[in-house]
């Protein structure tokens, strides 16, 4: 297999969280644009990131259990723009990023992903968050037992109305405010 990885003047992220939504991560980086769907191999998917909401993010661990993948979606954003999506990540701020390899099409691609420094336990995402990972699985046509084992995570009511309006306006018109 030929190993892939984006040019000098952009970067290939995978995204396996609420940017898998073509329309989030263009909010963050106009550039954006879907190269695929992607495994990212020997990893799972955890809901244990602590934001500074107190609700529980996405993040990719390692895992030693044969056949865990962790599905997200390959996209090319701007060298120019990858700032941006640094701080919408939170780089530095509970995120921190590592190169990795992803397979997409048959193809090992090599690609930037973030993922959580600050873990807790237990935590469950707000369920604005969780619509928002589920929808970008819908819309990037992620295998049906994954998107029903995401359906099924446990979420919990944002006690900030406003907040959560704010992030399902996405999903209704496709922008965010």
């Amino acid at each position: 297999m030929t190993v892939v990885a984006a040019d000098a003047q952009t970067v290939l992220t995978f995204a396996y969280g609420s940017n898998m939504l073509t329309a989030r991560i263009r909010k963050r980086c106009h550039s954006a644009t879907v190269r695929g769907v992607a495994q990212l191999h020997g990893n799972e998917l955890r809901w244990h990131k602590r934001s500074t909401d107190g609700s529980g993010k996405c993040d990719v661990v390692t895992s030693r259990a044969p056949g865990n993948v962790v599905y997200g979606v390959l996209f090319t954003i701007a060298q120019s723009e990858k700032a941006a999506l640094d701080r919408a990540e939170g780089l530095g701020n509970g995120y921190a990023e590592k190169v990795v390899e992803v397979l997409a099409s048959g193809t090992r691609h090599t690609a930037t992903l973030y993922y959580a420094t600050a873990v807790v336990d237990g935590l469950r995402p707000y369920s604005w968050y969780k619509d928002l990972v589920v929808a970008g699985a819908k819309e990037h046509g992620l295998p049906a037992e994954y998107i029903a084992w995401l359906e099924a995570t446990a979420a919990t009511a944002d006690p900030d109305r406003d907040r959560d309006g704010r992030n399902r306006a996405i999903l209704t018109t496709g922008h965010q405010p």
